[in-house]
């Protein structure tokens, strides 16, 4: 006898929890909601999966609509499905996230109308977010801060050509902590994936400090190794 499989309703959400750095702060991308529930609510970008989308097709499509941003990679980190956590019923939804160096050229412009607007704000002065979308960032934060002790993302929120104080500043924020100087600088030397380059700082009031570049080809030799602090 044929067995008959049963009709399987799954609805599956995807929300994105993007980190971006503007030389001072470190920041997280956040919509004003124009639809209830939690309308006028602060929330990540986020909505449902179409029915025939991949789920990394259905989180570029969500960003740009939300947020007006293209061509940003995202990786997913984690999966959340409290059956509470939608007032409106059982709603799976993939969390991914990036990080991205903020500039001029990445305007923030709602493309849906599920938008009222788009706005990049301090991870230490967060409103109450919409949903369990605290809990999501949170999430996303901790997984940055595992991986930033082991991998280079810290240069994805950085210009081509940084300085050391300005390295340093991205690993405070992110971890939380205030780091010890010499001893920052000694250790991420050691590691050789920096190049000293031949330029300093332009256009500031004090000494200007010397730049560097990331080595990817460096550390691609080095990978795995942890770099902890």
């Amino acid at each position: 006898m044929e067995q008959i499989l049963p009709h399987l309703d799954s609805v599956f959400s995807i929300d994105c929890v993007l980190f971006g750095f503007d030389g001072k702060e470190l920041k997280i991308l956040l919509i004003e909601r124009n639809e209830e529930p939690f309308k006028d609510w602060w929330a990540l970008p986020g909505n449902i999966v179409g029915p025939d989308e991949s789920l990394d097709q259905s989180a570029s499509r969500i960003l740009y609509e939300l947020t007006g941003l293209r061509g940003i990679y995202m990786e997913q980190y984690y999966a959340f499905g409290d059956p509470h956590r939608h007032p409106q019923g059982r709603v799976i939804t993939l969390a991914y996230y990036a990080l991205i160096r903020l500039g001029g050229d990445k305007e923030l412009r709602p493309i849906s109308t599920y938008a009222k607007r788009a706005n990049w704000l301090p991870i230490t002065d967060l409103p109450k977010l919409a949903f369990d979308h605290q809990k999501i960032y949170d999430k996303g934060l901790e997984k940055i801060k595992r991986r930033i002790k082991h991998q280079p993302i810290a240069f994805e929120l950085l210009p081509e050509k940084f300085t050391l104080t300005q390295l340093q500043h991205v690993y405070e924020l992110v971890l939380g902590k205030k780091l010890d100087k010499r001893n920052f600088r000694k250790k991420i030397v050691s590691f050789g994936v920096l190049k000293e380059l031949d330029e300093k700082q332009k256009g500031v009031s004090y000494r200007a400090a010397t730049l560097y570049r990331f080595d990817k080809r460096k550390y691609a030799k080095l990978f795995g190794k942890e770099i902890s602090f």
